[in-house]
């Protein structure tokens, strides 16, 4: 059974079928408007009794989830040593690694195929400094200090130019990319709606930490290969920025997340290594789901342009 299936089997029935195409872009709709600035209304009432049925139905969706990879993670070791060196065998044997989406992407694909893709990565992107400040909410000292150097990266160190997010804002706008929650697949909203749960309850953190920290650890090689494609269609630096910086800072950052967040979450509660796991295997499996959705348009259409060529 395919990832995506796989996943599509664990949406909670919601006004009396299960729709994950439904269910994801309704989840999506929901946490932009959860997470946005706001001011005081007068039917706050209102607004809590319909947050309250959208979060019955999130965690009804991960408690799915942590169901589904239950039997992945039942083993991991509690020693962090162990522990760590499992988790950076996600790197190799994880799902979703090395998936052939991305050589091709660097070498054969389009611009219009290079800009689909990212406008699906920037439409389901949940913002990771924002997904990081909410998880180190009363973590103990030496996590919280790792998160805090890996958020102080994200905010660009002060320098406003040097913020991850508005970076990859100008990337979208160099490569006059639209995206939009609804002209998105809901396999990549998905991958967003799976971290920002996490992220955002007290319940999840462990998983959340794992999550955020097995991004760390894999995306360095995708977002070069993406770089690469790039550079080879002539896209102009302001669009390749954020990716080539992303190929190099982040190998740094998952050297550092193992070593200053995992060990001593280990360390002080061997148990809590199968929740952080838990984490890491979701997010591996959203970025699976999503790969394969992503080869099935974009192979599918490079495919019909071939015939149609010919």
């Amino acid at each position: 059974m395919r990832t995506d299936e796989t996943l599509a089997s664990l949406t909670p029935i919601a006004a009396g079928s299960r729709d994950p195409e439904a269910f994801h872009r309704a989840l999506a709709h929901w946490n932009h408007r959860r997470l946005a600035v706001q001011t005081p209304g007068g039917d706050w009432l209102g607004d809590l009794n319909a947050d309250f049925r959208m979060l019955r139905l999130e965690g009804a969706f991960i408690e799915a989830f942590r169901a589904r990879v239950a039997p992945l993670v039942a083993e991991v070791p509690g020693d962090p040593a162990a522990f760590v060196a499992w988790f950076e065998g996600l790197k190799d044997s994880g799902p979703g690694q090395w998936d052939p989406l991305f050589p091709w992407l660097a070498a054969d694909a389009s611009l219009d195929d290079l800009k689909w893709f990212l406008t699906q990565e920037a439409a389901g992107e949940a913002g990771f400094d924002d997904l990081v400040a909410y998880t180190q909410v009363k973590l103990p000292a030496r996590p919280k200090l790792e998160l805090a150097r890996n958020y102080w990266d994200e905010m660009g160190r002060g320098n406003m130019g040097g913020m991850h997010g508005p970076m990859l804002d100008r990337a979208v706008i160099a490569l006059d990319l639209k995206p939009t929650i609804d002209g998105t697949l809901w396999q990549s909203l998905c991958l967003a709606n799976t971290m920002t749960a996490l992220a955002t309850t007290r319940r999840y953190v462990y998983q959340s930490i794992g999550a955020l920290g097995v991004v760390e650890l894999t995306a360095p090689t995708r977002v070069g290969l993406v770089a690469d494609g790039l550079k080879r269609l002539g896209c102009p630096t302001e669009a390749r920025k954020y990716f080539v910086l992303h190929a190099q800072l982040d190998i740094e950052h998952s050297r550092a997340w193992n070593a200053e967040a995992l060990v001593p979450l280990v360390e002080a509660d061997p148990a809590c290594a199968r929740h952080i796991a838990e984490g890491a295997v979701m997010r591996l499996m959203c970025g699976e789901q999503c790969f394969e959705a992503y080869r099935s348009h974009l192979w599918c259409r490079a495919g019909a342009m071939a015939y149609a060529a010919e």
